[in-house]
């Protein structure tokens, strides 16, 4: 085998190695719980080290493997070395998943620069700082998955969030772009966008139909990603057609909704 045929491990659905972005609480802590216990060597990335600690504990406890990288996903310069360390120390990497997001909604009459700039900045940048490199390395060794959270939120431009619905709606596009470079290299990206998850992220929401579990919503996204074949998800798939009617509706219609 040469070096650039796919791994055992780099094929959808066998994932020996994998890093989680945002992995301290939420969607990103519920998905390396579960592929730890699927036996998946796990590197937790994110701020709040004590968090990532807690999740990494109960990983090891249940004799799993994870180790802990406290990182701020808006330290684009820290990346490039933090991501060859954790590939290092896992002994290659077969996934990366981004999750990684923060959500701002303004009040009526709130035009807040910084706080867009920071959804920019978390949402959109620090994934692509972190996914290129994996990009990378999965084009060499042709082989490899990429998981990208997006959101539903990005399907139109809402008026009680702009800067976040703007910050998914550039993920999925440039997921999108990624996926159209290195699926010929046998490299699976996958844009995930889920509607409302029973996060610390929407607990403030007024409005959450059709909610879901962190837990519910890991095991949708990483069935997903064992697919394989670069897909675009919705969780749970109910609300593609969602998605489907928000996007026919006629922009001076969609102006006038409480969205």
């Amino acid at each position: 085998m040469t070096a650039a045929a796919t791994s055992p491990s780099a094929r959808p659905g066998r994932f020996g190695r994998a890093i989680v972005v945002g992995a301290s609480s939420g969607i990103g802590a519920a998905i390396a719980r579960r592929l730890a216990a699927g036996g998946t060597a796990v590197a937790l990335v994110g701020r709040r080290e004590a968090e990532l600690e807690s999740v990494a504990r109960a990983i090891r406890t249940a004799g799993g493997r994870a180790l802990v990288a406290r990182h701020d996903v808006t330290d684009y310069a820290e990346v490039p070395a933090t991501f060859e360390r954790l590939v290092s120390e896992l002994g290659g990497l077969d996934l990366i998943v981004y999750a990684a997001g923060i959500m701002h909604v303004p009040e009526e009459g709130e035009y807040d620069f910084a706080k867009d700039r920071a959804m920019i900045e978390v949402n959109l940048l620090g994934a692509m700082a972190w996914l290129n490199l994996a990009a990378a390395r999965f084009e060499a060794r042709r082989g490899g998955t990429i998981v990208g959270i997006s959101s539903i939120a990005g399907e139109r431009g809402r008026r009680s969030m702009p800067g976040y619905t703007t910050s998914k709606a550039a993920l999925t596009a440039w997921l999108e772009a990624l996926r159209n470079r290195v699926s010929r290299h046998g490299v699976n990206v996958v844009t995930v966008k889920p509607g409302f998850v029973d996060t610390v992220m929407t607990r403030h929401l007024a409005r959450k139909p059709m909610i879901i579990s962190a837990e519910r919503a890991a095991d949708l996204i990483l069935e997903a990603a064992r697919r394989g074949g670069s897909p675009s998800t919705f969780v749970p798939g109910r609300w593609g057609l969602v998605a489907f009617v928000l996007r026919h509706i006629p922009s001076f219609l969609f102006r006038k909704l409480d969205l």
